[in-house]
């Protein structure tokens, strides 16, 4: 399937975000912790959340997340504290996914749940997917883990905390990268009423205690809101406007920082409360309204190391507005969906961008062009953050071709009927 992207001439509305993927997986494995009867509200209507609740909800012997990296290390800790009904014709879970999942390594976390008594073993290759969990009361009690692997393992571990016979006290060994995704673990935690703890710089502590569950509201994705950033940074509108309701100013999410990143790039945000015509009720609804302002910035540098998933939109626009950056903190970009890194230098230079990487964890561009394809149709490498972030190039070269768009569906399934919306022509191919 290939998607052509056609550029509106102004750009004028209001996008209803999909909830935070982020939260919503959190929330649905403390409820599930907390043995709830009351679903999160406003979940994520993503892959990735799609998948942890039907596992929640069916729990079958073999539980297949896909490609959900995140569901694959949050299923791996609550089912190593989820013991098996009795009843059941199994007496332990197969957890796996695709093909790119099973290449995905998960040792760390595999060895920090062990130390804590969990029954896991490897159906195949040791250190990687499938795996075999055996759900039983763990003993818990002092970890290390060292802080600059993914922070899900962190946040998987931290989840469990409570439940564990001695708890759990999680000193993080070394660089502590993505910290603002341990913090929010550590927030939505304490809305569902556990005491939880930075006892130290490096060590948090989780005392045994019972999750209280209660009617719980996910707020909208400040990630998913950057490539709104990125269209209104590449427009030449200086009259365009994007509301975005539902994103909240005080928000715990890390990739907030992205009104922050783009305010350099063009692009003012002003927190306020507005109609929401994108609902049937024509409500007042509080959110940011993104809008053109002047810019001046000759270069940008800045470290990704606590928001990696806004990287790829960034290189984007820098690049397609002529600004040279020197990126740093990217290293986990080569293990997620895709080789990110890799992917990104591959497909700008069909863009005519010569853009270098750095010991596989740093990318640069000091302007150095090469020509570009005639007609330039970007690969996705199944990574939903690739072509929701070569999309918006659109603006500036009237049109361009996405392989397989499906992708999105990982993050942000309505993303193409959200640029129709805003005057987008979508084209299938």
């Amino acid at each position: 399937m290939q998607y052509i992207i056609k550029a509106p001439k102004s750009l004028h509305t209001t996008i209803n975000l999909p909830a935070s993927k982020s939260i919503s997986n959190r929330a649905l494995i403390i409820h599930a912790l907390a043995g709830g009867k009351h679903r999160p509200l406003n979940l994520s209507d993503c892959d990735d959340t799609e998948v942890i609740i039907r596992a929640l909800k069916d729990m079958p012997e073999t539980i297949d997340i896909g490609a959900a990296g995140t569901a694959m290390r949050f299923m791996t800790a609550y089912l190593s504290v989820t013991p098996i009904d009795e009843s059941a014709p199994y007496k332990a879970h197969i957890l796996t996914g695709t093909e790119r999942m099973q290449h995905r390594p998960i040792g760390i976390l595999v060895n920090a749940l062990r130390q804590l008594g969990a029954d896991i073993r490897y159906a195949g290759e040791e250190g990687y997917p499938p795996l075999i969990i055996r759900g039983r009361q763990l003993e818990g009690g002092m970890l290390e883990i060292p802080g600059n692997v993914s922070s899900q393992y962190i946040s998987a571990l931290l989840m469990i905390g409570p439940l564990l016979h001695k708890g759990l006290e999680l000193r993080l060994t070394g660089n502590i990268v993505s910290r603002p995704y341990i913090d929010l673990t550590l927030h939505v935690m304490h809305e569902f009423g556990c005491h939880i703890e930075w006892t130290d710089i490096d060590t948090i502590s989780v005392s045994p205690q019972t999750y209280y569950d209660h009617s719980y509201q996910i707020e909208n994705d400040w990630s998913a809101s950057s490539y709104w950033y990125e269209m209104l940074a590449l427009s030449d509108d200086m009259e365009g406007e994007v509301f975005l309701p539902g994103l909240h100013d005080a928000s715990r999410q890390g990739d907030s920082v992205v009104r922050y990143l783009y305010s350099m790039l063009g692009v003012k945000t002003k927190m306020e409360e507005k109609e929401n015509k994108g609902t049937e009720e024509r409500v007042n609804e509080s959110g940011a309204l993104l809008s053109r302002h002047m810019r001046s910035l000759p270069r940008m540098d800045y470290d990704f190391v606590n928001q990696p998933d806004l990287a790829q939109t960034l290189v984007v626009t820098c690049c397609a507005l002529g600004i040279k950056f020197h990126f740093t903190g990217l290293a986990s970009l080569k293990i997620k969906e895709t080789d990110r890194i890799t992917a990104l230098k591959t497909e700008l230079k069909k863009l005519g961008y010569v853009v270098k990487d750095i010991n596989d964890s740093e990318l640069e561009w000091d302007g150095e062009r090469c020509e570009a394809e005639e007609l330039p149709t970007i690969d996705t490498y199944e990574d939903h953050r690739m072509a929701m972030a070569f999309a918006p190039l659109a603006i500036k070269l009237g049109e361009i071709r996405i392989n397989n768009p499906q992708v999105v569906s990982k993050s942000y399934p309505h993303y193409w009927e959200d640029l129709k919306k805003a005057g987008f022509g979508v084209i299938d191919n």
